[in-house]
């Protein structure tokens, strides 16, 4: 069974660019190779989930979309970290598509496609809705930079994650 660690994308793996549409404008955090290297030590794969409400809106289309998620797989791998999968929810803010999070339907179709140690797996975001998917679908989750609002691990930044393995 794979061990994953979930994460948000914009705001937790890279900087939140508002509807990002072009993969030259990526921005890592600092901190996000370090940190993925470190679990990645520790047996763990990565799953990307976000929502992406930039497509309904005409901000940002699907090839683009695909574009930047190529990209950072390519600057990933390049430091020998792989993405297992990207999965997006195509949906504005009002929709109730079980794929928007705070639905786990992103979280339901991993665990389709793929064995996951569910107890030994865990979510990273930096939005309230990150974090209610995550208890929405009974994952433990590190929540970024935010005020203690719900139940999970709060961090400041990726490196303080901190697991007992």
């Amino acid at each position: 069974m794979k061990k994953i660690f979930f994460f948000d994308r914009d705001g937790t793996l890279i900087k939140n660019i508002p509807y990002l549409n072009d993969p030259n404008k990526i921005e890592y955090f600092p901190d996000t190779v370090q940190t993925l290297k470190k679990l990645k030590s520790l047996d763990f794969e990565f799953i990307i989930v976000t929502n992406q409400s930039g497509i309904p809106r005409g901000l940002i289309t699907t090839e683009q979309l695909n574009s930047i998620h190529k990209k950072i797989r390519e600057d990933l791998a390049a430091h020998e970290i792989e993405i297992l999968d990207i999965l997006y929810a195509p949906y504005g803010p009002k929709s109730t598509h079980s794929w928007r999070k705070p639905g786990t339907g992103m979280l339901e179709e991993s665990f389709k496609r793929y064995t996951i140690d569910k107890e030994n797996s865990y979510f990273v975001g930096d939005n309230i809705t990150d974090i209610q998917c995550a208890n929405n679908y009974g994952l433990k989750s590190f929540f970024l930079g935010k005020d203690k609002i719900e139940k999970t691990i709060y961090i400041d930044k990726l490196s303080d994650i901190s697991i007992n393995v």
